[in-house]
């Protein structure tokens, strides 16, 4: 296994913890950040997973660590603001947001252009 794939795994597997522990957080807290926060984890650690086992070629190996990238700033900023009233840096989440859109147009068209 390449070592940006074991990097999606591990992040695959940290994203999907967090976005169980994030869930389990909102149902006790009734907060809609960490509620958000668990949805986009519990999509995008999937999203990794099969990245890390599936992608080949540098339009789907860039895009899955740009994923990871943004699902994990996004994250991290969305959980500082709720726990700790501050964020990681200003436009930490947007930067974060914006990253996983440009990831998932990068894998629409490493589909669209890919050879056989």
């Amino acid at each position: 296994m390449r070592v940006l794939s074991r990097v999606l795994l591990i992040s695959a597997g940290v994203i999907g913890a967090a976005g169980v522990a994030a869930a389990a957080a909102a149902s006790h807290e009734g907060s809609r950040n960490l509620s958000a926060l668990s949805t986009i984890y519990l999509a995008h650690g999937p999203a990794l997973l099969a990245l890390a086992f599936l992608a080949q070629g540098r339009m789907l190996v860039g895009s899955g660590a740009l994923l990871a990238f943004g699902t994990l700033l996004f994250g991290v900023d969305l959980t500082l603001r709720e726990w700790l009233g501050h964020a990681v840096f200003p436009g930490a989440a947007p930067l974060g947001g914006a990253a996983m859109i440009l990831a998932w147009l990068g894998i629409a068209i490493a589909g669209a252009v890919r050879r056989r």
